[in-house]
C-alpha cells in the first residue's frame, strides 16, 4: 500500500506538469515525460518561444522590392551607417544578385511589423551561378567591428532547387570579429552552398552571438557530397535555441567548438531526405577540438517515421517512401565523423545531455575520440528504430557496427562521464550507414508540426526500440525502455475485478492523486511566476557549466543571465584562425 500511494503521487506529479506547459528551463530536474511535455510551448511559430535580447525598432515605411533591377543597391543604401535599419516590406519578395552586408554596430534588418509567419519579406539569392561557383550569401554580417548587428522577421530563400551545390558562403553570414548579434524569426532554406546559416568564429574574437526562434530548412539534399547544414555554429559563448530545423542533410546543429555556449531547446526532424547528424560536436577545426563549457541539452531529434497509412492502434512499425533516417542522432569526436583523419586528435570538455531522440535512427548517440566529455540523461522516446548496413561510401576494410541506440569506443574515450547502456564498439566512420530500402522498420508517429503537441512523440516512459543490422526482423533486436500495459500481479483482484476493500483504497488513493495535482499544479506555477518576476525578458541562459558531474550529481540549469555579459576565464583560442572551414 505504500508502495501504492508512492506512485499515485508520483503520478499526480507528472499530470501536475503536465497541465503547465512551461518552456524547459523552469525547473532544474525533470522525468523523461516532464521533457516531452515541456516542449508543447515550443510548437507554435507565432508565439513568442525565447525572448529576444534587443527591443524592436519600429518603423513606418519599408523600401520596395520594385523594380527589381536596382534593388539590391537601394537596400545596400540602407545600411551605411550606425544604428541603421532596413525595413522590408511584408509579402514581398526581393531579388537580390549580390550580398546584403552590415557596415557598421547596431544595424538591423527586419520586416515591417514584425511578422513570423509567411508574410515575413523574402531575400532570394539571385546572382550569377557559372562553373560551380558564384552567389550563395544573402546577408553577410562578418564586416570587423559589426557589432549587434540584428537580423530578424525575415525569408531567405537560396534557391539551389535541383542544382548541385555551389562553392561559396552559407545564406546567412554572421559572427566574424563581432559581438553581440541577434538572429530570431528567420526562415532560411534551400541554400546554394553548405548551410542555412552560419556563425562564423573570425579570428576567434566572436562572441555572444543569439540565434533563437527561427525555422530553418529544407537544406541541401542527400545525394553524395550535396549535403548542407541547417545551423552551423563556430562563435564562442553564443546562444542557440528555440529553433525549428526541417530536413537538413549534414548536420542539424553543426557545433564547431564553440566554447562556452550553450545550444538548447531545439527540433530537429527530417521526413525528405536522409540526414548525416542530428546534434554534431565533431569538427576538429577550428578550435582544435575544444568545447570547454559549450553545453548541447534538452534538444529533441526526430529521425524517419513511417509514412504508411495503416492502422497505428495496432502496428508500431511500417514503410517509409524515401527511406529517410537520421544517421547519427548526437555524434561526439572526430572519429565518429572522420574516421582516422584527424588520429589521435580529440573533442574535449564539452557537455551533451538530456537531450531526445525518436523515430528511425542508424546509431542514437555516438562517442569516440573524446576526452573530458560528459554524455548523460539523454534518452530515447516512443517508437525508435535503429536500421541500415554498409553503404558504398564506407571504406574498404571498415568494420561498420550493426546499428545501436548508444555506441561508444572506450579505447578513445577518456577521463569522460557516460551514462550507461552505451555498447563499445568500433566508432569510426559512422556515416556511410545506409537505410534499408523498403520494408515495415520505420516507427508510426508525427512530425513535429508547429502548433501540434509534444512534436507527435508518444508518452515517453513507453520505449519500444527494436535494432536491425540489415533490414531484417527487428524481433531480435534489444528493447530500450520500459513497456507499460504487462499483466503484473493479481494478488488484489480477480477475475471478476477488485474486492470491494481494494476499489475503496483505490478509489481514496485516487482522491488523493488528485488533490495532490491541483496542489502541485497552483504550488509550482505560483513559484514560476514569482521567479519569473525577478528576471528580464531579455535574458538567455548562463553558458557556464561545471564539467566532470559524476552520476546522480545535480546536472540542472543555470541562472539566466544577459547574453551580451561579458564572459571571464575563458580558455584562450589555441588554433589558427580557419573561418573558411567547411566552406565547400
Amino acid at each position: 500500500m505504500h508502495f501504492s500511494s508512492l506512485a499515485l503521487l508520483a503520478a499526480a506529479f507528472d499530470l501536475a506538469l503536465a497541465f503547465d506547459p512551461w518552456d524547459l528551463a523552469s525547473l532544474r530536474h525533470r522525468t523523461p515525460s516532464e521533457l516531452v511535455h515541456a516542449r508543447r510551448s515550443l510548437h507554435a511559430k507565432a508565439q513568442p518561444r525565447f525572448g529576444s535580447p534587443y527591443a524592436k525598432r519600429q518603423t513606418t515605411d519599408c523600401i520596395s522590392a520594385n523594380p527589381a533591377s536596382t534593388v539590391t543597391d537601394r537596400l545596400q543604401a540602407a545600411l551605411n551607417k550606425t544604428g541603421d535599419v532596413l525595413t522590408l516590406c511584408p509579402n514581398e519578395n526581393y531579388l537580390i544578385l549580390q550580398p546584403i552586408n552590415f557596415t557598421a554596430t547596431d544595424q538591423e534588418i527586419h520586416t515591417l511589423g514584425y511578422p513570423t509567419d509567411d508574410t515575413r519579406a523574402c531575400l532570394t539569392v539571385n546572382g550569377i551561378v557559372f562553373n560551380g561557383t558564384g552567389h550563395t550569401t544573402a546577408i553577410n554580417g562578418q564586416c570587423t567591428g559589426c557589432d549587434r548587428a540584428v537580423v530578424r522577421n525575415i525569408q531567405v530563400n537560396g534557391t539551389r532547387g535541383s542544382a548541385g551545390p555551389t562553392s561559396g558562403g552559407a545564406n546567412l553570414e554572421m559572427g566574424g570579429d563581432t559581438s553581440g548579434q541577434l538572429i530570431e524569426y528567420v526562415h532560411s532554406f534551400d541554400p546554394r552552398s553548405w548551410s542555412c546559416l552560419h556563425i562564423a568564429e573570425g579570428p576567434f574574437t566572436c562572441r555572444n552571438v543569439t540565434v533563437i526562434n527561427n525555422d530553418i530548412g529544407p537544406c541541401g539534399s542527400d545525394l553524395f557530397q550535396e549535403w548542407a547544414d541547417g545551423i552551423s555554429l563556430s562563435c564562442q559563448t553564443s546562444y542557440v535555441a528555440g529553433n525549428f530545423i526541417d530536413n537538413p542533410t549534414d548536420g542539424g546543429i553543426v557545433v564547431f567548438g564553440s566554447p562556452g555556449s550553450l545550444v538548447e531547446n531545439n527540433t530537429i526532424w527530417v521526413t525528405k531526405n536522409t540526414l548525416l547528424g542530428g546534434l554534431n560536436m565533431v569538427d576538429y577545426n577550428p578550435w582544435k577540438g575544444n568545447y570547454t563549457n559549450t553545453v548541447v541539452q534538452n534538444n529533441l531529434v526526430v529521425g524517419g517515421l513511417a509514412t504508411d497509412t495503416g492502422d497505428e492502434t495496432t502496428a508500431q512499425k511500417g514503410d517509409n517512401n524515401e527511406d529517410v533516417i537520421v544517421k547519427i542522432g548526437l555524434a561526439v569526436g572526430p572519429r565518429t565523423w572522420f574516421g582516422e583523419f584527424y588520429y589521435n586528435n580529440v573533442s574535449e570538455n564539452g557537455v551533451a545531455r538530456n537531450n531526445i531522440f525518436t523515430g528511425a535512427f542508424g546509431y542514437g548517440i555516438a562517442v569516440s575520440s573524446a576526452f573530458n566529455f560528459t554524455v548523460m540523461g539523454n534518452m530515447l522516446a516512443g517508437n525508435t528504430s535503429f536500421i541500415g548496413s554498409r553503404g558504398p561510401n564506407c571504406s574498404t576494410g571498415q568494420i561498420l557496427p550493426n546499428p545501436e541506440p548508444f555506441v561508444w569506443n572506450s579505447t578513445t574515450v577518456t577521463d569522460s562521464t557516460i551514462q550507461t547502456g552505451f555498447v563499445n564498439l568500433d566508432v569510426d566512420s559512422l556515416t556511410c550507414v545506409e537505410p534499408p530500402s523498403e520494408g515495415n522498420y520505420w516507427p508510426f508517429g508525427g512530425e513535429p508540426v508547429p502548433g501540434t503537441d509534444i512534436a507527435g512523440v508518444p508518452n515517453a516512459e513507453e520505449t519500444n526500440s527494436t535494432t536491425s543490422g540489415t533490414g531484417s526482423s527487428g524481433s531480435s533486436g534489444r528493447s530500450s525502455g520500459t513497456n507499460s500495459g504487462s499483466s503484473g500481479s493479481s494478488s488484489g483482484a480477480s477475475s471478476s475485478g477488485l474486492s470491494q476493500g481494494g476499489a475503496i483504497g483505490l478509489g481514496v488513493g485516487l482522491g488523493l492523486a488528485a488533490i495532490c495535482a491541483i496542489l502541485l499544479f497552483f504550488l509550482i506555477r505560483s513559484y514560476r511566476r514569482s521567479s519569473q518576476r525577478n528576471r528580464p525578458v531579455s535574458d538567455v541562459f548562463d553558458h557556464t557549466v561545471g564539467l566532470g558531474q559524476q552520476p546522480g550529481q545535480d546536472m540542472g540549469m543555470k541562472e539566466r543571465v544577459p547574453s551580451w555579459q561579458a564572459y571571464g576565464g575563458m580558455t584562450q583560442p589555441y588554433a589558427q584562425p580557419e573561418s573558411s572551414y567547411r566552406q565547400m
